[in-house]
Parts: C-alpha cells; sequence; structure tokens
C-alpha cells in the first residue's frame, strides 16, 4: 500500500529540519525564500499538498467521504436514478455527521487523477465508486493507495453454491467493498414478460457500453433470448450515452427498419419517455403495436400516458446501503460485500399483447 509522504520525508529529502518544513507549507516566517521554495518543490515531488498540512499534521480524519461521477454532464440534469441514489447516501451520512464531496469528470482518467489528488491532500477518508467498467482500473488504485472505496453496482452473486471470498485483486491489498446489482435477473423478468405477452422482435435500447452493468443488461438479454428460441435478428441491443435525444434518435431508427421491433426496453426513465412520444409522433399506437418497458421507475414513468411498465427497486435504499458499508470500513471493519435488493417489474399500460399478424 501506498504511503502518504509526511514532514518527516519532506525535510530528509530537502535536508532541513521538520520546523522548517511546517513553516514553508503554512507559509509562517522564520525560513529564507530559497528554502522554502526548494521544501515547496520537494513537497510537490513526494505527492504533498500544501493545504493539507494541517490536517497532516493534527492525523486527524476529513470527516467527509468522495463520489465522482465520469459520466457526460448534460445526461445528469434529468436522469432520476442519481438524484435518488445521492439522496440514500446523504441520508446516512448526515446521520454520522460526515459530509459528502461530489465532482463530474470527463472520464476514467480524470476519475483517478481525482482519487491521487484526494489521496494526496487528504481530502477524504474514503470514496463510493459508480459505474463499474469492463478492465476497471479503480479498485486496483484505490487498493495500492490505501483509500477505503465501496463500488457501487457490482454484479450479483451466481447460481449455485456460494462463491466465498472476495477473490484477491492481485496488488496484495484488501479488496475494495461493494454493494451488488442483480442486473441480468431483472432484465429476465423483462424478458420473461415481453415473450410471454407473444413479442418475438424486441430491442433494447442500451446506456454507455464501457459500463460493467450495460454488458450484464445485454447478456441476460442474449441469454434469455435464445433460451427461447430467439436469435439475435429477433431481440438485440443498441447502445447510447442514456440521454433522451440519443433514446429518442435510436428509438426513430429501429422503428424505421423494414420490420420492427414490437417491443422496446430502454435503460432509463429518460430515454424510455423520449422513445414514447417518438412512437406518438410516428403514429404507432403504445401498447397496441408497440410496447415499452423503463429500467428504473420514477414519476416520469407514472405520469406519462400511457403509464409506462418498469423495473421498480429502491434505488435511495441502495445508496444508503453502500454508505453504510463504507461508515463500517471507516470504523474499522472488514472489507466486504452486500447484496441490495432485487428489482421487480411493475406491468402497467405501456406493455400488451404483441400485435396480430406480425411475422415472427
Amino acid at each position: 500500500m501506498a504511503r502518504r509522504p509526511t514532514i518527516k520525508d519532506i525535510a530528509r529529502r530537502a535536508g532541513v529540519s521538520e520546523s522548517a518544513v511546517s513553516f514553508a507549507l503554512n507559509d509562517r516566517p522564520g525560513v529564507s525564500r530559497d528554502t522554502r521554495a526548494r521544501i515547496r518543490r520537494v513537497a510537490e515531488e513526494l505527492g504533498w499538498q500544501a493545504n493539507s498540512a494541517a490536517r497532516a499534521l493534527s492525523g486527524e480524519r476529513s470527516g467527509a467521504v468522495g463520489l465522482v461521477l465520469a459520466r457526460p454532464a448534460h445526461t445528469l440534469g434529468v436522469e432520476s436514478f442519481f438524484l435518488q441514489l445521492v439522496s440514500g447516501i446523504q441520508e446516512v451520512l448526515s446521520a454520522a455527521r460526515t459530509a459528502l464531496l461530489f465532482q463530474v469528470v470527463e472520464d476514467v482518467d480524470a476519475e483517478c487523477a481525482v482519487y491521487r489528488r484526494w489521496w494526496a491532500e487528504r481530502r477524504v477518508d474514503g470514496v463510493l465508486v459508480v459505474d463499474p467498467r469492463t478492465g476497471d482500473p479503480r479498485p486496483a488504485l484505490l487498493a495500492e493507495l490505501g483509500l477505503p472505496a465501496v463500488t457501487i453496482g457490482e454484479p450479483g452473486p451466481p447460481a449455485g453454491p456460494s462463491p466465498g471470498p472476495e477473490p484477491s485483486n492481485g496488488t496484495g491489498a484488501s479488496p475494495v467493498s461493494a454493494v451488488r446489482a442483480d442486473d441480468a435477473g431483472a432484465m429476465a423478468q423483462v424478458l420473461e414478460h415481453l415473450h410471454g405477452l407473444g413479442h418475438r422482435r424486441i430491442v433494447h435500447i442500451a446506456g454507455l457500453p464501457g459500463l460493467a452493468h450495460t454488458v450484464r443488461r445485454m447478456e441476460s438479454l442474449r441469454a434469455e433470448a435464445e433460451r427461447r428460441g430467439l436469435g439475435p435478428d429477433h431481440v438485440r441491443s443498441v447502445v447510447t450515452d442514456y440521454s433522451d435525444a440519443e433514446g429518442a434518435a435510436a428509438t426513430r431508427r429501429v422503428l424505421a427498419e423494414p420490420r420492427p421491433p414490437t417491443a422496446l426496453v430502454y435503460d432509463n426513465d429518460v430515454m424510455a419517455v423520449a422513445g414514447s412520444a417518438v412512437a406518438a409522433e410516428l403514429g404507432i399506437p403504445v401498447p397496441h403495436r408497440l410496447s415499452i418497458v423503463a429500467w428504473d421507475d420514477s414519476a416520469l414513468c407514472r405520469v406519462t400516458h400511457p403509464r409506462l411498465t418498469a423495473l421498480v427497486r429502491d434505488t435511495a435504499g441502495f445508496g444508503r446501503l453502500a454508505a453504510e458499508e463504507l461508515l463500517s470500513v471507516l470504523a474499522g471493519g472488514p472489507a466486504g460485500v452486500r447484496e441490495s435488493e432485487r428489482p421487480r417489474l411493475e406491468p402497467r399500460e405501456s406493455t400488451a399483447q404483441a400485435p396480430a399478424h406480425t411475422d415472427s
């Protein structure tokens, strides 16, 4: 595990006393201009941040945890999932008198840079990590830094016997904690519902392709379709950025195909509502010619006409679970894995029997 640089490390490297380092980093008199410059240069080389000097000297915790979101900023204002997630996180942290430091960045590389900076500055005691990715570099980095973390949205447990202890991450450090979500089981519910209504041409309007939960949903859709004898010419996924604009554009493309789908499954409520609006614009009645399912239920799903069939889950509870796990780790508890409640499908007016006389 990487060790944070100390006053003693800087003093040794710069060839000065520890008191001189303290004076220089806290911008106090008592050292020459050249010595001050040399100490600050050494501090920067070692990864020390001057504005964290007082906290480092005291050894106190910051009293804050961090959450970094590497998502297109324009997709956040209308998506209810993160608002509900953060509300659950904040409910637990507020009760524990712990602040939440939130930042939006452009990609995972920038997110990793934030973690390194927060670690060097001692800005946070731990972090909540969202949107697990395929080939994700973040758990290994956090373990290397020794920054406690909980990953939100790891895959649910495999069928069969208990998987046992979490595998090593290859760094020799303890694994990062996680809260799990059963995306595969949720998608199986959706396909079972639509297949039972006679739908054989189904398109999944998916989210960002690099996210692990997007991959799990796509793989589950494909596996469930194959189990029912439906190939990729009948059931498939197309990826988007989660925005209403891309959701609408994807809907328009698939409905213009020579053999359009009779059912669409959207990876969030915003895209589902946008897709329903496109269908209305094209004169395609929902649900008589097109059934629609939204992944996360919200007020949007319940006020849209017709009301949208949706996967219902306690997203705020998901956030509470993650925050509780992180606080447990910060209190000295072991890293672990906690299971979230499986989403349940709530059928509403946007799904119905597949239209008659459609070729399979």
